[in-house]
């Protein structure tokens, strides 16, 4: 004979399950938006050259190496990445980015957050097919973290933005 307690957790354990079954019965299915919409979304992928910074609180000051003793310079160049010297003579470090985006037309307009490519030097972005396009920044708002970008293409695979008068609140804004 089961014990109170083991019926319990039976009648908790259905109870759940229960509550799992209606909720994922109110859940909506996005496989047909995703199917459609794939094909459009992008990788964007950037990157910035930035002259760097003077040693602070916590960082290591990378030596001139030239007028150290060879076992100094020895244990520095296979201890300490070296950065590139800038034209100037000073020292320079590359960041990079990584993004997300969508086409929104088939001519290659591309719509991504501003803070993705923001001081970009190269703008490079990837395509479901993973062609690699690159792309140049038509225009930018820092406020509302919107960037345009354009690469080069014909009949490239697209999204077509809603029109927010005719969405209620909570409708998406992608329309396919």
């Amino acid at each position: 004979m089961p014990s109170l307690k083991s019926s319990f957790y039976s009648l908790v354990a259905l109870l759940l399950l229960g509550q799992a079954v209606v909720a994922q019965a109110q859940l909506p299915d996005f496989t047909e938006l995703v199917e459609e919409a794939a094909p459009a979304v992008v990788n964007i992928s950037t990157r910035q050259k930035i002259p760097a910074r003077a040693a602070g609180a916590g960082e290591l000051a990378i030596p001139d190496l030239e007028g150290l003793p060879p076992i100094f310079r020895e244990f520095f160049e296979r201890n300490i990445p070296q950065v590139p010297r800038a034209p100037n003579g000073g020292r320079q470090r590359e960041a990079q980015s990584l993004g997300s985006g969508f086409i929104i037309s088939a001519d290659g307009y591309v719509l991504t957050n501003n803070h993705v490519v923001a001081g970009a030097d190269e703008i490079i972005v990837r395509l479901a097919d993973r062609s690699e396009l690159e792309a140049k920044l038509i225009g930018a708002d820092p406020r509302s973290d919107v960037a345009l970008l354009k690469v080069e293409g014909e009949n490239l695979p697209m999204v077509k933005l809603g029109k927010s008068e005719d969405l209620k609140v909570g409708e998406w804004v992608l329309a396919i």
